[in-house]
């Protein structure tokens, strides 16, 4: 129900302007999702959604620019077409980056706050994650090569 709610959330603010969690908790019900002010906050922060400007002078609740899945960071093709090979080695992932792009990357992942990850380093055009365990970087290799996946 959760992941629905949360998509249907995403739809709605896409298609409307939609400025308060009242009326977002409004819209939802109109769409057959019954929320609480609580539920929605939480929502909201899960989605990482922020108030963004409507071109009118008032703000609207936005997502990040572009969502490959519920969990995916905010990033736009700039970003994903920076990223050249992710590459897991023992309790450590590398990721590869065009010149000058490792830390604007390592911030998008870190975004992601995935527990699995202890810490991140980023150079000029690598970036290292480590993980807790083996088996941990070997999953979260995957999930980043879907989320930059071109």
């Amino acid at each position: 129900m959760k992941n629905a709610r949360q998509n249907k959330i995403l739809e709605l603010i896409e298609e409307y302007e939609i400025s308060t969690q009242e009326a977002l908790i409004q819209k939802l019900s109109e769409h057959g999702f019954e929320s609480t002010q609580t539920t929605i906050s939480r929502d909201i922060r899960q989605l990482r959604l922020i108030k963004g400007p409507t071109g009118r002078g008032a703000y609207k609740y936005v997502a990040p620019e572009v969502r490959k899945g519920s969990d995916a960071p905010g990033h736009n093709s700039a970003l994903t077409d920076a990223v050249i090979k992710i590459e897991a080695a023992q309790n450590i992932i590398v990721v590869k980056t065009m010149s000058g792009m490792a830390n604007a990357i390592a911030v998008c992942i870190d975004s992601l706050q995935i527990r699995d990850i202890i810490g991140s380093v980023a150079g000029d055009d690598t970036i290292l994650l480590v993980l807790k365990t083996t088996e941990k970087a070997q999953a979260i290799e995957s999930e980043l090569k879907s989320v930059f996946e071109r």
